[in-house]
């Protein structure tokens, strides 16, 4: 059953001060920006109704002396390189002292990265990576502008962590900048803007931070912060699965709606505590088709089933919550690891349905093999090996193709029984 308080604690713990979140925060989002430089830059995506909110931040900020000197254009979904090249240009024309930015994942994610193009220099390339943004800071004694990242989705957590995903759509490759001094170092998430959030974006979003919190679960067996993070995902898996059917019957339920924020909060200090791995990594190679958190959604069940030798406990925490909403038998994750890890995936599949969202990519139109030979491509590209390394089943790039494989095979029929176990 959800914790609300819990969740909230773990929230805080992360945090702390640094962190505005609830229900008619917005207008206190000049609070954070106190000590601060005076002019500042907004950075804003566009939807219905966010005029209006763009002006409740100015007059924040206008209450606490700061200028807004400009106001730059959020980027397109999946943040395509040109929208960030755009930004780099215009925040360095503009050189403010802080910058906000007011958007869901992707126009966070793309200001993250234009700021760093605009301090350092360079090619976006020489930054894809772990910790390659702390290492060029250092050398040239450069810092990043303050940023004031204000979420505006339940979803990605991009307000939160250490994460910039980049897209060339003209491959249809996402590329993963990760790197703590890209961490925003103050946040505001205001729940009230999500209710008017469409229902495919709300589903997209919830269900992103159910596999953030899934896939650093499955990833931190035996490692010393499991204890922590099994407390986490279990609040955002009973979130989500608890709320989301409801927040898409009633689009106005504003409990749901903090639920969805609360879990997918949840989300980014998993991602913050851990690394995501394999549905992440072929989700990258499927953005011309799948809406980020729809992609990862849909390939964790059969990650599942290929990581169930390592995976023991964490199956029965992902099972016990899978029961509360009826989606399985939690007693089935009891059984012998493949066998359970099928009983999961199944689980998994059940929500997925319920809520409207395909189960296999054979399902999902433009789909093809050319993903898969993308997605097994991009799996052995050295600027994604967190990935590799961070799945409880770690693979080295020579046994992508026998195990990764067979893995995309099974997304895309459905078919369980060609997924392999590395450990059987």
């Amino acid at each position: 059953m959800a914790s609300f308080t819990r969740a909230k604690e773990l929230i805080r713990q992360f945090k702390g001060d640094a962190y505005l979140a609830g229900d008619g925060v917005l207008d206190r989002a000049g609070e954070l920006v106190r000590d601060w430089g005076r002019r500042s830059v907004i950075v804003r995506g566009g939807f219905r109704g966010s005029d209006g909110y763009v002006e409740r931040i100015r007059r924040s900020l206008a209450a606490e002396g700061k200028e807004v000197i400009g106001v730059i254009r959020g980027a397109r979904p999946n943040a395509p390189r040109e929208d960030l090249f755009r930004m780099a240009e215009e925040m360095k024309e503009l050189a403010p002292d802080f910058y906000v930015t007011f958007g869901a994942g992707s126009t966070i994610d793309c200001a993250k990265a234009a700021d760093v193009l605009r301090v350092l220099g360079g090619s976006i390339d020489d930054y894809f990576g772990t910790g390659l943004v702390t290492a060029a800071l250092e050398k040239a004694g450069k810092r990043l502008t303050p940023h004031l990242a204000i979420q505006t989705a339940a979803s990605s957590a991009a307000h939160l962590t250490k994460y910039s995903n980049i897209t060339d759509i003209h491959t249809g490759q996402k590329k993963l900048i990760v790197d703590e001094a890209i961490v925003p170092p103050r946040a505001v998430f205001d729940y009230e803007v999500t209710h008017t959030c469409p229902e495919a974006l709300t589903a997209d979003g919830a269900l992103d931070g159910v596999s953030h919190s899934l896939e650093v679960l499955y990833g931190a067996v035996g490692k010393p912060f499991y204890g922590l993070m099994q407390e986490v995902a279990k609040e955002t898996f009973d979130l989500v699965f608890g709320y989301l059917r409801r927040v898409l019957d009633d689009p106005t339920d504003a409990e749901g709606r903090e639920a969805l924020a609360l879990a997918t909060d949840l989300g980014g200090y998993a991602i913050m505590l851990g690394g995501t791995n394999g549905a992440h990594l072929t989700s990258f190679s499927l953005v011309d088709i799948l809406a980020h958190g729809r992609a990862c959604i849909m390939m964790n069940p059969y990650y599942t089933v290929f990581y169930a030798p390592a995976i023991v406990e964490p199956m029965k925490l992902v099972a016990a919550s899978l029961a509360e909403v009826e989606a399985m038998d939690a007693e089935d994750a009891d059984a012998a690891p493949r066998q359970a890890g099928e009983a999961v995936a199944e689980g998994l599949r059940d929500f997925e349905q319920h809520v409207q969202i395909p189960t296999t990519l054979g399902e999902v139109p433009g789909f093809g093999d050319h993903h898969i030979e993308r997605a097994l491509t991009a799996a052995k590209n050295p600027q994604l090996k967190m990935k590799l390394q961070n799945m409880p089943v770690p693979l080295t790039p020579e046994l992508v193709d026998d195990y990764m494989g067979p893995v995309l095979e099974a997304a895309k029929t459905g078919d369980l029984s060609l997924i392999r176990n590395l450990a059987a």
